[in-house]
């Protein structure tokens, strides 16, 4: 085949762009810390797996295959590890599982996580969320404004536990 016939600079040959990281710093629980090992581990084997087809004319799954690695080995590299045992009992803090009751009695628990690990349906939040920022350094028995667009919300600390 001719090389004239052959596409060497094009966007097929361009990487993606790199997704964003987050300027806050990197705090991790061991759970977290984990599930970035794992979800590198499984990204690496999908790329294996890519580049292995036949049919490769699409490069478009294995470039977000290699960005996708590149943003979970930086977060890797940046990772902070906290233990959540050694946070002050009594306190809240990072790795935090608290426990909250509203005006009307409504009871909710939240745990402080990673920015990774956190997902609003499992109740795991991240430090840098308004909830999480109301919450730090509150003991049994204060209340806390969360402000949120729905508008304010006082909440009673119950319980804090850690691990």
């Amino acid at each position: 085949m001719s090389r004239a016939f052959v596409k060497e600079d094009g966007p097929d040959t361009v990487p993606l762009p790199d997704l964003p990281i987050s300027p806050h710093p990197n705090y991790v629980t061991p759970r977290g810390l984990a599930a970035l090992r794992d979800r590198l581990a499984a990204l690496r084997v999908e790329l294996a797996r890519l580049k292995a087809r036949t049919d490769r004319l699409d490069t478009l799954p294995e470039k977000a295959a290699e960005r996708d690695i590149r943003y979970v080995e930086a977060r890797l590299a940046s990772a902070i590890p906290v233990d959540p045992a050694a946070q002050p009992a009594g306190t809240v803090a990072f790795g935090a599982r608290v426990t909250v009751a509203d005006d009307a009695g409504a009871e909710a628990v939240y745990e402080i996580v990673g920015e990774d690990e956190a997902d609003a349906g499992l109740g795991r939040i991240a430090p840098q969320s308004p909830l999480a920022r109301a919450l730090l350094g509150a003991e049994v028995g204060d209340t806390v404004e969360w402000r949120r667009p729905a508008g304010k919300v006082t909440l009673e600390i119950t319980a804090i536990r850690y691990g």
